[in-house]
Formats: C-alpha cells, sequence, structure tokens
C-alpha cells in the first residue's frame, strides 16, 4: 500500500476514491472521512467530480488523508491532490456493482495496491434497459475483474444491509472502511464521527455495524435450496379449474410451471375465457409433438402468454390504477404515513394507438384517413402529464382501464391475435419435422416488446422472419433463424440485422 507507515523518507497520504450514485450519500460518506481524520489530528480534505452514470448521476469523491505527527515534516502543511489519479489510490468504496466495474475500468484499482470495498446489488444504466434485447452486464462478469484488479476485494449486498437496518448504503460503506483495518482509527473513533453528524443517528450506526460485521466476515453465499415440487393450484372459478387441470395433465416441468403462470395472467389481463384460449393454442403444439426434447412447449408457453398479454392502453391503464402500485410506489420511496406522495405518469399517447384501442372497423377508418390521422397526430403530438393521485388524473385512467371487457371488439386486438395465429401455424408446422427451426420461431417473440417505435420495429423485424420461415423454411437453418434474431436485438437501427440478412443472401 502507498501509506505513510513504512515510508518515512517519502511520506505520502492516505489516498480514498468514493465512487457513489445520486441519493446514496457518497458526499456525507466523504465527509465522515475528512471528520474522522481531523479529529484524530490528521490532515484531510475531499474533492468532488460529479459526472452521469445515466441512471441517477454518479460521482466521484476523492480524499486524501495526512497526520500531522509526520517524521520530517517539520510542521507544515502538506499539499493534497484533488483528483485520483490511475495506479495511485489506495482504497476504493463503491456503492454499486457497476460503479466498482467503472473504477476498474479507469485504472483506479490496481493489484500491487488498491483495497476495492463495493456492494453487489445492480442498478441498471439506461443502455441496459433500453437494449432491445438482453442488455444486462453479467454480473460474474464484473466481480471477476474486479477481483482480478484489486489487491483485495471486499463486497457483499450493501443496499440489503442498509434497507433491513432503515438507513443509506453510505453507512454500511462507511462499517467496511472501519472492517477492513487500514486506516489508523478505532471502531470508537468510526462512530464517534456517526454520533457528532447528529441526523440518523441509530440507524446509521446500526447499518454501520453490519458493515463492519461483513467486512471482518465476507459472505459465503451458500447454495440454493432445492425447490420443492410445485403443488397443483386449485382455483374457485370452475373455468380456471379446468385450464389447470388440462394443462397440469398435458405437460411436464419446467412447461408445467410456466403455463400455470400464463394461465393466471390470461385470467388477470382479460378473463377466464381468455386463459382457455391460451390452453388451446398450447393444446395445438402439444398434440404434434412425440416428445419434447427442445423443451418446445416450455418456450410457447412463455412467449405466448407474453404475446397474448400485450400492453396495449387499456392494461397500462389497468396497471397504472392499481391499489398494490400505490402501495409498492410509496414503499419504493419510503414514504411516511403522513407524507403525502404525488405520482406524475408521463404519457405520449400516439393516433396509432388511440385507433387501436377503438371497435375495430371504427379504428381502422380512422387510421386509414389521411385528415383524420393529421389532425389525430398534431392533437397528440405533445406529451401529457397524468397525476394518478389526484382524483381527474385517477379516473381519468381508470375509465381507460373500464374498456377491458370490449378489449376483444377492438383493432389492436384483431391485429394481435391475427400475427399470433401466423406465428403459432408457422411453429405447430415445422415443429415435427424440423424442431429445431421451431424452437427458434417460437424465440422470435423476443423482438416484439416497448412502444412506440420501439414496438413498430420490432414488429417489422419480426414480419421479416416470419416471411423467410413460411417462404424458405425447408433451406432456413436454426442457426441462421437465431442469428438473424440476435442481429435484429443488436441495435435500434437495425444496421446488423440487415447486414446478416444481406451476408446470409436473403436481401
Amino acid at each position: 500500500m502507498g501509506f505513510l507507515m513504512g515510508m518515512a523518507k517519502s511520506p505520502q497520504p492516505i489516498k480514498i476514491a468514493i465512487l457513489a450514485m445520486g441519493g446514496e450519500g457518497g458526499g456525507v460518506l466523504a465527509d465522515w472521512i475528512v471528520d474522522l481524520a481531523e479529529h484524530a489530528g490528521h490532515w484531510a480534505q475531499t474533492t468532488s467530480v460529479p459526472g452521469v452514470a445515466q441512471r441517477t448521476g454518479a460521482t466521484i469523491y476523492y480524499v486524501e488523508l495526512f497526520p500531522k505527527a509526520t517524521p520530517g515534516a517539520d510542521g507544515l502543511e502538506p499539499v493534497l491532490a484533488l483528483m485520483p489519479l490511475p495506479g495511485d489510490v489506495d482504497i476504493v468504496l463503491a456503492s454499486e456493482l457497476m460503479e466498482a466495474g467503472r473504477a476498474v475500468q479507469r485504472g483506479l484499482v490496481t493489484s500491487d495496491r488498491t483495497t476495492l470495498i463495493a456492494s453487489t446489488h445492480r442498478v441498471y444504466s439506461i443502455t441496459e434497459k433500453s437494449a432491445l434485447g438482453d442488455g444486462r452486464v453479467d454480473p460474474e462478469q464484473l466481480l471477476a475483474h474486479a477481483e482480478a484488479a484489486a489487491q483485495r476485494l471486499v463486497c457483499f449486498d450493501m443496499a440489503a444491509l442498509a434497507e433491513q437496518e432503515g438507513s443509506v448504503i453510505s453507512a454500511v460503506l462507511f462499517g467496511a472502511l472501519a472492517g477492513v483495518g487500514l486506516l489508523p482509527f478505532s471502531r470508537d473513533q468510526f462512530e464517534a464521527t456517526i454520533e457528532r453528524a447528529g441526523l440518523g443517528v441509530k440507524s446509521s450506526l446500526r447499518a454501520f455495524a453490519q458493515g463492519l460485521s461483513q467486512a471482518h466476515s465476507p459472505v459465503v453465499v451458500a447454495p440454493a435450496p432445492a425447490q420443492p415440487e410445485a403443488l397443483k393450484p386449485v382455483p374457485q372459478n370452475p373455468v380456471m379449474r379446468e385450464c389447470v387441470d388440462q394443462v397440469w395433465a398435458m405437460l411436464a416441468e419446467p412447461a408445467r410451471s410456466l403455463a400455470i403462470e400464463g394461465v393466471r395472467r390470461m385470467a388477470d389481463y382479460q378473463d377466464p375465457a381468455y386463459a382457455q384460449l391460451y390452453v388451446a393454442r398450447l393444446r395445438r403444439l402439444h398434440a404434434l409433438l412425440a416428445q419434447d426434447p427442445l423443451d418446445l412447449m416450455a418456450a410457447l408457453a412463455r412467449h405466448l402468454a407474453l404475446w397474448m398479454s400485450y400492453e396495449d392502453t387499456v392494461r397500462v391503464a389497468d396497471l397504472k390504477t392499481r391499489g398494490t402500485r400505490f402501495s409498492r410506489v410509496r414503499e419504493e420511496v419510503h414514504a411516511q404515513a403522513d407524507q403525502l406522495l404525488r405520482i406524475n405518469e408521463y404519457m405520449h399517447p400516439r393516433f396509432q394507438e388511440v385507433c387501436e384501442t377503438l371497435p375495430a372497423g371504427l379504428g381502422a377508418r380512422l387510421w386509414a384517413s389521411p385528415t383524420w390521422r393529421r389532425w389525430g397526430e398534431r392533437w397528440l403530438s405533445h406529451g401529457r402529464v397524468v397525476q394518478t393521485n389526484s382524483l381527474g388524473g385517477f379516473f381519468l385512467l381508470y375509465a381507460v382501464s373500464a374498456f377491458k371487457p370490449w378489449r376483444r371488439g377492438t383493432l389492436r386486438y384483431r391485429l394481435e391475435n391475427q400475427r399470433i395465429e401466423q406465428w403459432l401455424n408457422l411453429v405447430c408446422q415445422w415443429a415435427p419435422t424440423h424442431p429445431a427451426l421451431a424452437l427458434e420461431t417460437v424465440w422470435c417473440q423476443r423482438l416484439i416488446k416497448g412502444y412506440s417505435d420501439t414496438h413498430a420495429r420490432g414488429h417489422q423485424h419480426h414480419d421479416r422472419l416470419l416471411a423467410l420461415v413460411a417462404q424458405h423454411g425447408a433451406l432456413l437453418s436454426a442457426e441462421q433463424l437465431r442469428d438473424l434474431r440476435e442481429a435484429a436485438l443488436a441495435d435500434e437501427h437495425g444496421k446488423a440485422f440487415h447486414s446478416t440478412l444481406a451476408a446470409q443472401g436473403w436481401a
């Protein structure tokens, strides 16, 4: 380590970098460290470099500590740096796993000197969330890179401990910093620092103790306990009970559990009769399979349920006006019982979505009319902010959700069910002779997601792939279809998709 101890000829400050996102108390943590050092007879300095992490804003706080009683210093004040330099940091504190990865990427963590203290929880970035496919960074890879880069790695889920103690993650990080034993201060001095701050002292001390304990004894991840065999649900509704009985008799695990959840989802989305339609569609494929070596039924159970519960305006309004949502939001923002909570819904419906919510005939005529389309798009050109905690905002969305019984008559329902039937027909066509191709066709449903332009592009790519399967199924291999699907998910502009189409000779 580049610490003062053992370096009398060239004394060096203790250098600490803190990487934290907004609202996690990174500034408080830096101030605690400065206060701790100054009360223990050290010079201390903190600076911050704000940045953007495409989540809630990220800041690098940099702290340098230097003892006043330093041999050879002759009472002169040291010159402390304003920002961390790659390869010249003793301790890095990261409030989240991606922040630890950013510290490694910046060169702040080195194997010859740096102790990395990081929380293992994840807050996904906008890039990860907006990816057409699964854009999440593999946490195992992040941990592996962090472990390889650091001289010592101390990591555990600090967010869970902070939540458990009703505190913030900075208190757990402060405890972990005390626990690693790299600073020349006692536990009493650490705790006295929290007490001097005077805010949330009791909860912060509890969180501090948890962090200190875990740093002393890092968590050993026990193997997940074996899951007990799922019990057969027994719905009260006779139609739902019949659907469950059919799924239970028809499928084995893992398809059974997915299909049971699909039945529940269909009833919640529409009604028990819709769950019957879901089961009937599953039976169409099951009747064609002598065996299911590729888990075709499990894939269909999952993706058919996702597609049949497409998120139209009625579904969005229904979800946003449920009592469970209001309870969940209050819990997520830690609102107290005596606090008022305001929820702003930012909505930007398109004229096409309005048409698709109308009865099929009327919606199709309005969408086909250039005059109505120009008027509607001009009227809806600006987004709306709806406060669902207000009577007006709540009843507006509640009125839209009340259209659920008439969903089967809407233009959107007609269009989606035509596409579902086309997709299912192709799966059933190729399942008996080319099961691998049928499985990849099922997985093409992953392209259909999101809203607005993203949803439209996904449908365009999906329709193009289904056309290839329909026209060239005998010549199209499962591997080619998989490569095309992954290319379609690679970027929102479709460059990789069209490039792969050309490379395979389908352009």
